[in-house]
């Protein structure tokens, strides 16, 4: 997989509600939400003074708390073998009996030379296809045997500066661990890189570069370019150069392998239940003996940052959102982390997130300038520090906008922020980081492996989440607005401003117009931000506290049932999967089944109903007032219940119920939040239809339930003529009346749950159990296509996709069938793997799958779904119906049923130490107790499953006349 960095990820997509700048590893926990603090990307400071300590005194093979005063995480070993390879190790029993395991390279696409454009990640995909001692093909299969699924638990990363592999345990008996060492010391010395595997290889590399061109990876590229002109980055896209992807011999990706994966290069990293000296002992072992191979590669110049004013670029690009982008391009800070650049970074961070803030408020107004905005900064590999102000528009309206963000940016650079901004700053991220610390006895293991990992490139140190919260308050002590104000006026003193405008038609005088709009607005004054009025929480209370009438214990899942005098369903399961977390989830009426299925559904615009804030109270105001608590909701749609859920801790689980309970009796409707919405929403059909994925994305759905309203795609003209009342007519009757299920799991008990609910939801008035209307769980399947159903998209002439999908059954028709059925869905994607992938090179990642519907009725389905050329569209079908009929007409192998059982089911073990997924196991159990027999039976019931019972599933499924297939090509093929 090819990553880009944070920043490319904002200019591409120009999402994000709010972002702020702050250290890349001190950052509060990523899982809980301080509802009123911005995320956090990072962000590095200004360049480094004269007498200040760089990263360049961190040499190879030493790591960088050796050379700095801050001190790493004390639970983590870390250690150098006499060959240069550092490692480091935790021991980490959340979730029990797994681990993470990471190969690191101080290597990427900026190490390329020119005739090398694009193998360092091809070197990433040979890791995986033949070396010294582990044939091709092999290393995935001996994975897939300890239970490691291709993907999700076998993965590999490709970066502009680093180049990442990471093999996720479900379990650490010795045999696994072995075996997994092993293989990743066969891909740091020992990889074969023969010529033959190298070119059945290129199609898979040439299909991930198909799949990743879109609009917004081109809006990317070229505002990359813009911004660091001259500079190496832009000129080293980790996908490299097709012609060179296409074209380049075996001996050019050995030169890049000898050249930088080389000991001194590399880290291990091992988190997980284990114990430590053994896995130390088992690293010493196996890499001990690894030498570097030839010449070591030369680090190559980065060029400087190119001394710009005021200079614009616009964009036309058909199918992107227009978005305008302004940037300050500063020299990359070199600096070394240290406990005084810690406590800077903080407060950086702290100033954008008031800037942020100021956006957002502009973004929620009667009449926004731009549907979303965000400010930030970051480091793009060593070469630069952008600070960045970027926010998506109406089209057309990219003036407007222009305008706005030009005058917050000279209006906070001009008037500085104020001290209630950073105070209220201060609490939300605090609350963030004491979250944090709360739960650091649980951290995950996957996470904390990443975070290591995450500190490698930049040479920083990792530490743990309380020595964050201890800096925090360090950095906060005694802060004033005045130091915050300096620090950010100081991040706007680059080159530029940068103009980017993204747009999907041309804007009249280009250029020019851009350039003359920004130097207009930089002739009206701006005036110093007023604060805030005064503001109280109103929905503290609810009515006489709620009566519980039954309670019953399900004790062999830990989980009690509770039932309150006015009918409201309560489900609580305990847990110690992660301190400090507690999952919510309000499911009131029947979601999908309460909607109409002959007209459109309005749902599209859901998420405008939290957005639209509570009666009595707006969500801008209610942030302000939550300050500090971690809370969240957000409105779902499910097949039978409409949910409302949020997060929290201990602490705040009656303000997390507060709000759930307020949003589920009095919500805001507010008109804003909708048309922004629809604003968005306006162009979405031009961007959909940019890409097959997009298309497939926008049409499938409907397609596969018979043209169902629940399921189908608004037109542009339904989007247009779509109504706030639409929406809340769909959403509000059921949360008004209809029977409520409070689902609540994790660090909290069954009283204190109790509690909570009995002052909420327990305290509203009587709810009824109204049945869905009758009808509704039957929902149509499409009928077997003899020709596929064809769809166009305006994209690349050589981009394709298929879809071909088996009817089934719903769930309960028959529920070891059913299990059957996900196997048969795996085995089909251990061959699709192999027979398109691997042997025939014709797509990057065939998929397969099973779905079976809880809630209508004999809905079902097995699919395959496959990104490849149009050309080869009708050979890939062709293939795919072989391997159905294979599966018909033949047993499988013993192996290939291990191969698809075991990682499904480690998959499963691993998921049931998380409360995300009890939350969603225990959801309409109340009511529908064949939940509890699947939850109960669902190990069981995949082991159970048999060579002749996928042999079964597939003569009764995957008939060729049974199949329905469609297909999306470009337009005038």
């Amino acid at each position: 997989m090819i990553r880009v960095s944070r920043l490319a990820l904002v200019l591409s997509a120009g999402l994000s509600l709010s972002a702020c700048a702050t250290l890349s590893h001190l950052k509060p926990g990523q899982g809980d939400k301080t509802v009123a603090s911005s995320s956090t990307p990072k962000a590095p400071a200004a360049p480094a003074s004269s007498n200040a300590p760089t990263i360049d005194l961190v040499k190879p093979g030493q790591w960088p708390q050796a050379v700095s005063d801050v001190a790493p995480d004390p639970r983590i070993r870390f250690g150098v073998l006499p060959n240069g390879m550092r490692y480091a190790i935790q021991k980490n029993a959340t979730p029990p009996g797994q681990a993470a395991l990471r190969l690191w390279f101080d290597a990427g696409s900026l190490n390329e030379t020119d005739e090398q454009q694009g193998l360092a990640h091809f070197l990433e995909h040979m890791a995986f296809n033949g070396s010294k001692n582990v044939p091709e093909g092999e290393m995935t299969k001996i994975l897939e045997r300890h239970g490691l699924a291709f993907g999700a638990d076998t993965n590999a990363s490709t970066n502009f500066s680093e180049t990442t592999y990471q093999l996720d345990l479900p379990k650490t008996d010795d045999d696994t661990v072995d075996s997994a060492i092993m293989l990743l010391r066969e891909a740091a010395g020992e990889l074969t890189i023969a010529p033959e595997a190298v070119d059945r290889e290129r199609g898979v590399v040439l299909s991930e570069e198909r799949t990743r061109d879109s609009p917004g990876y081109r809006v990317f590229v070229n505002t990359f370019g813009f911004q660091l002109q001259g500079q190496r980055p832009p000129r080293r896209l980790p996908i490299g150069q097709t012609e060179i992807l296409k074209t380049a011999p075996a001996d050019r990706i050995r030169d890049f392998y000898q050249a930088w994966y080389r000991p001194e290069n590399a880290v291990v990293v091992a988190v997980g239940d284990f114990d430590v000296d053994a896995m130390e002992a088992k690293i010493k072992a196996r890499f001990g003996d690894w030498k570097g191979q030839g010449q070591p590669g030369v680090r190559p110049d980065l060029g400087p940052v190119a001394k710009r004013g005021l200079t614009a670029k616009v964009l036309v690009e058909p199918g992107a959102q227009t978005s305008v982008q302004m940037a300050w391009v500063l020299p990359p800070d070199l600096e070394l982390e240290t406990r005084a650049k810690d406590k800077e970074e903080l407060v950086k961070a702290l100033g954008f997130a008031v800037l942020n803030r100021r956006l957002q408020v502009l973004t929620r107004s009667a009449e926004p300038p731009f549907i979303v905005a965000v400010a930030m900064q970051n480091d793009q590999e060593h070469a630069a520090d952008i600070t960045t102000l970027s926010a998506t528009v109406r089209p057309g309206d990219w003036n407007q906008a222009l305008t706005a963000l030009e005058q917050e940016q000279r209006r906070i650079v001009q008037y500085g922020v104020r001290q209630d901004e950073l105070d209220r700053e201060i609490a939300a991220l605090r609350a963030g980081f004491a979250a944090a610390a709360a739960g650091e006895a649980t951290q995950r293991t996957t996470a904390l492996a990443g975070a290591i990992v995450g500190t490698l490139t930049d040479r920083e140190i990792v530490t743990s989440p309380s020595q964050n919260l201890a800096v925090f308050d360090e950095a906060t002590k005694g802060l004033t607005a005045d130091k915050v104000s300096a620090m950010l006026k100081a991040q706007f003193a680059g080159s530029g401003p940068l103009i980017t405008i993204p747009t999907p038609t041309a804007i009249e005088g280009a250029e020019k117009a851009v350039t003359d709009a920004y130097a207009a607005s930089a002739k009206t004054p701006v005036a110093a931000p007023t604060g805030p009025g005064v503001t109280t929480w109103p929905y503290a209370t609810f009515g006489a506290t709620g009566a519980v009438v039954e309670q019953k214990d399900v004790t062999d899942l830990d989980t009690v049932f509770v039932r309150f005098a006015n009918g409201v369903r309560l489900t609580v399961k305990p847990t110690k999967f992660r301190d400090d977390q507690i999952l919510v989830k309000a499911r009131i009426g029947h979601g999908l089944l309460d909607l109409p299925a002959a007209t459109q559904s309005p749902m599209w615009a859901g998420s405008a109903f939290i957005e639209g804030g509570l009666k009595q109270i707006s969500t801008q105001d209610m942030e302000r007032v939550l300050n500090g608590k971690v809370y969240n909701a957000g409105l779902g749609v499910e097949d039978d219940a409409f949910s409302l859920s949020g997060r929290t801790r201990p602490e705040d689980l009656d303000t997390e119920l507060q709000v759930l309970a307020a949003y589920a009796t009095e919500g805001g409707w507010r008109p804003e939040a909708f048309a922004r919405i629809k604003t968005y929403y306006g162009t979405i059909h031009d961007q959909l239809q940019s890409t097959p994925s997009g298309v497939m994305g926008r049409d499938l759905g409907g397609l596969l339930h018979g043209g169902d309203g629940r399921w189908t795609f608004p037109t542009r003209e339904q989007i247009a003529g779509t109504t706030l009342d639409q929406l809340k007519a769909s959403v509000s009757g059921p949360l008004a009346a209809d029977s409520i299920e409070v689902v609540i799991v994790g660090d909290t008990t069954v009283d204190k749950a109790v509690a909570a609910v009995a002052q909420t939801f327990g305290a509203l008035p009587p709810r009824a159990d109204l049945p869905a209307p009758a009808g509704a769980e039957n929902a149509p399947f499409p009928a077997p296509s003899p020709t596929p159903i064809t769809r166009t998209h305006k994209g690349r002439a050589d981009q394709g996709q298929l879809f071909m999908a088996w009817r089934t059954d719903d769930l309960f028709a028959d529920l070891q069938r059913a299990r059957n059925t996900q196997v048969l869905a795996q085995v089909m994607q251990l061959r699709l793997t192999d027979e398109l992938r691997e042997k025939q090179g014709a797509t990057y990642s065939p998929s397969a799958s099973a779905t079976a519907s809880v809630a209508f009725t004999h809905w079902g389905y097995l699919a395959v779904s496959v990104e490849t050329p149009p050309d080869k569209i009708d050979g890939v079908i062709a293939s795919i119906r072989k391997i159905a009929a294979d599966l018909r007409d033949k047993p499988i192998t013993a192996d290939e049923l291990e191969r698809a059982k075991k990682p499904r089911i480690d998959q499963i073990e691993k998921a049931r130490e998380t409360n995300e997924y009890w939350l969603g196991a225990l959801s309409g159990t109340q009511t529908d107790p064949r939940l509890l027999t699947a939850t109960r039976s669902v190990l069981a019931g995949l082991q159970r499953v048999s060579i002749a019972d996928v042999q079964k599933a597939a003569q009764t499924f995957l008939g060729d006349d049974k199949s329905w297939t469609m297909i999306v090509k470009p337009e005038g093929k």
